[in-house]
């Protein structure tokens, strides 16, 4: 369903990505293993649309992405939840969370909104507080739940696991383990296999810019 070749991205000069290639089915778990500064908040989002590749395609259900902003790719199905949150502190927790079908002008946002609230009720529960309120923990949730307000389709989701309790994390584990129900396609960055190993279909590892096929994936 998601499928990246052959990118490469430059930085200033410098190379962050070499050739990567991958492809993530419909209803697969995939990880995304590989060090601090090896390429993976890069990649995600050069498939969510935040930067754009130096060569290479970025495609979902073999539909390119390329001429499509960071907006329009949300609208077509794509969710992600960045490794640094970026949880508005002004807003309550619904309205960060329904923020993507604001923006995308989705009409079935509120039943949505329920459906997230069935599978995270833990978000639910701390609807009324604000972005300033949150523990670290609670805003992970937050922003996993804001990410499946839009990726219907596709989940990118970036170091869910960094940072948080071992209790949030078994948590979390169980959330995303449920998104196979789902029919999602998910890339799951992380870097290493501690939190995520039980929950992948196929892992893929990074380092310096390459991406090759580990357990469960094919060269």
């Amino acid at each position: 369903m998601l499928t990246v070749e052959e990118l490469q991205v430059s930085i200033n000069s410098v190379r962050i990505l070499r050739g990567v290639s991958l492809r993530v089915a419909r209803g697969q778990l995939a990880g995304l293993i590989g060090r601090n500064g090896a390429g993976k908040t890069t990649l995600m989002r050069i498939i969510i649309g935040i930067l754009a590749p130096t060569a290479g395609t970025v495609s979902m259900d073999d539909a390119p992405l390329s001429r499509l902003s960071p907006h329009q790719r949300a609208r077509r199905g794509i969710g992600y939840m960045p490794e640094d949150r970026r949880i508005i502190p002004q807003l309550t927790v619904e309205e960060n969370v329904m923020l993507p079908a604001w923006a995308a002008g989705a009409k079935s946002g509120s039943e949505r909104l329920a459906r997230i609230y069935r599978m995270i009720p833990e978000v639910e529960a701390l609807k009324d507080r604000r972005g300033l309120q949150l523990s670290g923990g609670q805003q992970k949730l937050v922003a996993l739940a804001r990410a499946l307000m839009s990726g219907t389709r596709v989940l990118l989701l970036d170091e869910p696991f960094e940072g948080v309790a071992p209790v949030l994390a078994r948590r979390l584990g169980e959330v995303i383990a449920m998104l196979r129900t789902e029919g999602l396609s998910v890339l799951l960055s992380e870097s290493d296999l501690v939190h995520a190993r039980a929950l992948l279909d196929v892992v893929f590892s990074i380092d310096r810019g390459v991406v090759s096929a580990g357990e469960g994936a094919s060269p």
